[in-house]
């Protein structure tokens, strides 16, 4: 068998991560990275390093899934959601669902919660669940903890950060129970074909199909567009889109924030 078929077997066993579900290319060079780290010279010898170190399959773990993120990243999405979409929801309905998907240590999802807070407080008819999904258990982890540095909070204002955080004395900040009980955590694999609820509201998933297949991302926009409810709205990355195959199922509503809507 080919030492990096081989190679890949094995990190689909141990760690529970499909490598069919990314682009080839990517999965080479996350691998050769942890290989220059490790002084393997070549698959064979980075999989016997793999199977010989169990801290290794946690490293390895996280260069696969790395996905750097913070709170409020690109702060005119958030800004949108919270001036528009939103209020237009809040609008229209009593209860809101919106689901986070790939949303790694939980930096989206809370932001959504954060803003989703300040709405309901306005409109005290207004209920706001958000659900929030990834494939790696370890990373979800993290995310109901919490916990973060300053660093993931940089985007954040002073009165936001007093409002929504508990500052502890190690430095770090931790986010409070009402902005936490919004969040619903799950672990699920976006290539199942099963969407974590349907007649959502909003799907956010942003900066995850980059490293997907042509094919499966126009899979998962038909996951997407099954999920979402009538006029629902769909958040990509800044730097993802829409395949000529599968646009039809979306309309544009911020072109330049990547915001769409479902197509009727």
């Amino acid at each position: 068998m080919d030492a990096f078929i081989s190679l890949q077997k094995s990190i689909e066993r141990l760690a529970r991560i499909k490598c069919s579900n990314y682009k080839q290319d990517y999965i080479k060079r996350r691998i050769l990275s942890r290989m220059r780290l490790t002084n393997t010279e070549d698959f064979e010898a980075y999989h016997k390093y793999l199977l010989g170190n169990p801290q290794e399959l946690d490293l390895l773990r996280k260069a696969l899934t790395i996905n750097v993120t913070k709170f409020f990243r690109d702060p005119e999405v958030f800004e949108v959601i919270r001036r528009e979409i939103l209020p237009d929801l809040a609008r229209r309905k009593r209860s809101i669902r919106i689901w986070c998907a790939g949303c790694a240590t939980g930096e989206e999802p809370y932001s959504i919660a954060i803003i989703a807070r300040e709405l309901m407080v306005l409109h005290k008819d207004v209920s706001i669940a958000v659900y929030a999904t990834d494939i790696d258990a370890v990373v979800l982890q993290k995310a109901m903890a919490g916990i973060y540095d300053r660093k993931a909070l940089e985007n954040m204002d002073e009165k936001r950060l007093r409002k929504h955080f508990i500052s502890h004395d190690d430095g770090t900040f931790e986010v409070r129970p009402h902005i936490k009980e919004l969040v619903k955590f799950r672990q699920h694999d976006l290539m199942s074909g099963i969407p974590v609820a349907r007649y959502l509201d909003a799907i956010t998933c942003r900066n995850v199909t980059i490293y997907f297949t042509e094919k499966q991302k126009n899979d998962l926009t038909h996951l997407f567009y099954s999920a979402l409810a009538v006029d629902g709205y769909y958040v990509m990355g800044k730097t993802e889109y829409l395949a000529r195959e599968v646009e039809h199922l979306f309309t544009p509503y911020n072109a330049t924030q990547k915001i769409l809507r479902k197509a009727t």
